[in-house]
């Protein structure tokens, strides 16, 4: 069995494998980690190895309790990947984005594919037919949005995402929710055209944290994962084994 584990920028987000399908998941706020690590070894005591990926530093005392259980793998720049990075500052590339190149090639290997996760911040990342990572882009996410206008302006309320009644707000709050909500709509539906109109046969993935919120407002040939960065580090996880 294997751990993966994914700290964000808010949560931490965990699975267990059985070979690749996942058999429990959780997501805990961080300052709950070494109290749901011995939980899960005790729910789950085959856990042979576990991968971590995080965005900011590890805690020391975090990473000795983990690996007081299993072999441990510390995602980063230098883990070996299953596609080629052409990436220009491969350094720097996200271990959230190396993960969901991953499940990405292993979903439809030989393929244009183009993953957009949903979470604090909206990435965009491209695979292309040739197993080439190419980049794609970073946007602010759904609450940074309302986040944003509420700490740079005088008055504007600070705002928890929800669907907008009508494209034309009939009062402040609504015409937040509809600038936010569907100017993302739009500019996830613009981005996927322009891709769409450079790379023949594309699948688009959506996943992350948003992923429930934005689907039914999306076109219908996304296809909708909310799991897909977990499969991914378990993908990488198996790959870096040797």
């Amino acid at each position: 069995m294997n751990l993966v584990i994914d700290i964000g920028n808010t949560l931490v987000k965990t699975a267990v494998f059985e070979k690749n399908k996942i058999v429990f998941d959780d997501s805990f706020s961080k300052d709950l980690f070494v109290v749901k690590i011995k939980e899960f070894f005790g729910l789950y005591p085959k856990i042979e190895r576990a991968i971590v990926s995080s965005v900011g530093e590890l805690k020391r005392t975090e990473m000795a309790v983990l690996s007081l259980f299993c072999k441990v793998h510390l995602l980063s720049a230098d883990s070996k990947v299953p596609f080629k990075n052409s990436y220009a500052t491969p350094q720097t590339l996200g271990n959230d984005r190396i993960a969901l190149a991953t499940a990405a090639f292993y979903r439809r290997p030989h393929k244009n594919t183009l993953v957009i996760d949903a979470g604090t911040c909206i990435t965009y990342d491209m695979l292309n037919d040739f197993d080439e990572y190419l980049g794609g882009a970073i946007s602010p996410g759904i609450q940074m949005r309302y986040n944003a206008m509420h700490d740079q302006t005088a008055r504007l309320p600070l705002l928890k995402k929800q669907d907008p009644l009508d494209l034309i707000g009939n009062s402040t709050e609504n015409c937040i929710h509809s600038g936010v909500v569907n100017g993302v709509c739009s500019e996830i539906n613009g981005v996927i055209e322009q891709y769409a109109s450079r790379f023949e046969d594309l699948t688009v993935i959506l996943t992350g944290g948003d992923t429930q919120f934005l689907s039914k407002r999306l076109k219908n040939t996304i296809f909708a994962d909310s799991k897909f960065l977990l499969k991914g580090l378990n993908y990488l996880l198996e790959y870096n084994k040797h």
